[in-house]
């Protein structure tokens, strides 16, 4: 099966900055390098649902799924805890409550606003391509890990 999976870009448009969080040291993957708040959905819940428990769970923000806008689609062909793919459904907030705070410093070192011109090189690849796009009006959709010739236009 296909992993489900939800990540949110909150953008702060009028200071042009968005939040990230660093993985730290006890994360599954991708040690040490930047991300979008993003999580696995749970059995029976809807996408929307997921990204506003995993924003919350992650990162301290509140919004309201409503106010979600999907920004961007990634199918991977495989992934850490996704040996038969994953799907992430990224989505825009501009609207939120409460400030940004590393809710699991277990699995992250920090979690903090950054300027949308100043994105960390140390970015994970998917989320990094997703930010990208939605940043510069780009594809809303992203292929990775498959073959050459099915990269999305």
């Amino acid at each position: 099966m296909t992993l489900l999976v939800a990540a949110v870009i909150v953008h702060d448009r009028a200071a042009h900055r968005v939040v990230l969080l660093q993985r730290g040291d006890n994360a599954k993957f991708a040690r040490g390098m930047w991300d979008l708040p993003v999580g696995k959905s749970e059995p029976g819940e809807p996408i929307t649902e997921t990204a506003v428990r995993e924003l919350h769970e992650e990162a301290g923000r509140t919004v309201k799924p409503e106010s979600l806008k999907v920004a961007h689609i990634i199918h991977g062909a495989w992934g850490v805890e996704a040996l038969n793919g994953f799907l992430t459904v990224v989505f825009a907030a501009h609207e939120w409550t409460g400030e940004p705070e590393n809710r699991e410093p277990r699995k992250h070192s920090r979690v903090s606003w950054v300027d949308a011109d100043a994105i960390p090189q140390d970015f994970v690849d998917t989320t990094a391509s997703a930010l990208h796009h939605y940043l510069t009006s780009g594809a809303e959709v992203s292929l990775a890990g498959w073959p050459a010739g099915s990269a999305a236009p």
